[in-house]
């Protein structure tokens, strides 16, 4: 089985390519996803926050309010590192459940982690193949603000809370430049695909 690393910044079009990657055929598991899952009411990572936080964190229906912890995590690094230590754990845990099941009953597939924080938080090191996500600075800028309806400075501080789009190119061994048309992306992922098949085949 071949696990792929999938990552890259806010509004670079990683849950983009990582559908593509999914209509080839791939397994994706997506860490945002999962993310939410293991915050639902009730579950451990939900109590730390609450008691974290305050009953204040929580909607009507007694889920997190998961746009006001945003904008306190964005804003506050010590903050945010005490949010990951809550998440990132139980989110690596479910990941390595659900990897061992997909070996044990599809070993020849081809796993595609979907992490934003792919390589902050260390999980670079258990994949095969790191792919990158890329777009330029103006244009991760522009997109973030036009998605999420964010001024300027919103948008920059959430991109700063975030490693350099330029500092992951380091531990890439693939960079999807994604700053062009969404055909130009379909036809860098077809790129990938082939090669991944071809090396499968070897």
């Amino acid at each position: 089985m071949l696990i792929i690393g999938l990552t890259g910044g806010i509004a670079a079009g990683k849950s983009t390519v990582a559908a593509m990657m999914a209509e080839k055929g791939a397994i994706v598991l997506d860490a945002d996803r999962i993310a939410r899952e293991v915050v639902e009411p009730g579950k451990p990572a939900w109590h730390e926050i609450v008691a974290w936080q305050g009953p204040g964190i929580l909607l009507e229906d007694g889920s997190i309010d998961r746009q006001r912890l945003g904008a306190i995590v964005f804003n506050n690094a010590a903050e945010r590192q005490k949010l990951n230590r809550i998440i990132h754990p139980r989110v690596a845990q479910e990941m390595a459940a659900r990897t061992a099941r997909i070996r044990q009953s599809c070993s020849g597939a081809v796993l595609v982690y979907d992490v934003p924080l792919l390589i902050e938080a260390g999980m670079h090191h258990a994949v095969d193949l790191v792919v990158l996500v890329y777009v330029s600075p103006e244009i991760q800028l522009q997109r973030l603000q036009r998605r999420d309806n964010l001024s300027r400075d919103k948008a920059l501080a959430r991109i700063r809370a975030q490693m350099p789009l330029e500092e992951k190119k380091k531990y890439a061994h693939v960079i999807i430049d994604n700053s062009g048309s969404p055909e130009d992306t379909a036809n860098q992922v077809d790129r990938l695909w082939q090669k991944i098949i071809l090396k499968g085949a070897e």
